[in-house]
């Protein structure tokens, strides 16, 4: 098993005062239906894809027939895929679809957390409420859960790594990786996460990028819900999120996805090319850089774009408003 921090190089470059200040290391790789296309660093190094993986996570939700039992649209499948802010929008989708399956907020074990989403965070403070789960940033992903548990008559505690849900998952992230887990962990909203190494997280957004509907129940569900992502962007994070911003800048022709840590994967189906990355230190500002960069050199994002330009060498102020430094891709990245 090769540790994430092998082979790592420079991917992004934080400069003050016409200093180098600080350097963010890292691996990425973009991948066809035959393996890998470029990379740099290591691909071989293994990495929890936290939430970038949903898109995986939410195969069995539409391969078991569970989403179409009850329904499921388009949006449902993106909110199920989604690391949202917590705002409105998000909690009352979570809500009514837990409510048409006859079910409450009580039966996700996700946990609660206080929303991203500043408007839906200050009217609770106003009202005096306590965030519930239908705030957890992972809610849509587990009423998928739930969703699909239901239709395997399977037990409440979807989230145990026993139960035949996340046999389920296991199966299917084996499948499009083409490699067995490297291990697994528990995830933020509680959920196994598996491990796996970067070529095969690239490898499975290539296998969800060369999709096609009507070819058989796993590549339709994976047509799918690559599309369902990029159509509904505001369900998949929320304003002012990389994810949801990139998305609409590239039109609803690329589904892109972050996960903690600073995970980030896409999935270019009109390339045919899946991309997965990881910046060794977590932080947040290298992926979208990374991300960003590596989109513009595929010629889907446009780099003179506003959501572009935030996260492609942006200028760092201070809070007087002040010229402070930039954040760079790092020489030789991309």
């Amino acid at each position: 098993m090769t540790r994430v921090d092998q082979g790592a190089v420079p991917m992004a470059e934080v400069w003050r005062g016409g200093l180098l200040e600080s350097t963010h290391l890292g691996h990425a790789v973009i991948c066809d239906a035959r393996g890998i296309v470029q990379a740099w660093g290591n691909p071989a190094a293994v990495v929890f894809p936290r939430s970038s993986c949903k898109m995986i996570q939410a195969l069995p939700l539409v391969e078991s027939g569970a989403a179409a039992a009850v329904g499921l649209t388009d949006a449902h499948l993106a909110l199920s895929c989604a690391s949202h802010q917590g705002a409105h929008l998000h909690v009352e989708m979570a809500g009514r679809w837990l409510a048409n399956l006859g079910m409450t907020e009580a039966d996700l074990r996700c946990g609660a957390h206080e929303p991203a989403d500043r408007e839906e965070r200050d009217r609770l403070i106003r009202a005096g409420d306590a965030p519930c789960q239908l705030h957890n940033n992972c809610s849509g992903k587990h009423s998928g859960f739930l969703t699909a548990t239901r239709h395997l008559k399977a037990g409440p505690e979807y989230v145990e790594i026993d139960h035949p849900l996340q046999k389920a998952i296991r199966a299917a992230t084996e499948e499009v990786t083409g490699e067995t887990i490297s291990g697994w962990g528990i995830d933020g909203c509680s959920a196994p996460n598996f491990a796996m190494s970067l070529e095969g997280l690239a490898r499975s957004m290539a296998a969800f990028a060369t999709a096609r509907e009507g070819h058989g129940v796993h590549e339709s569900a994976m047509h799918r819900l690559a599309h369902a992502m990029a159509q509904y962007p505001e369900l998949v994070a929320g304003e002012g999120r990389a994810c949801t911003e990139l998305m609409r800048a590239m039109g609803g022709k690329v589904a892109i996805k972050t996960g903690a840590e600073a995970v980030f994967v896409a999935i270019l189906p009109e390339q045919g090319l899946g991309i997965a990355l990881k910046v060794l230190d977590g932080n947040s500002r290298a992926s979208e850089a990374a991300i960003a960069a590596l989109l513009v050199k595929l010629g889907v994002l446009d780099a003179a774009h506003p959501d572009a330009q935030k996260r492609l060498n942006p200028i760092q102020k201070n809070w007087r408003g002040l010229v402070t430094g930039e954040l760079r891709v790092a020489p030789g990245f991309v």
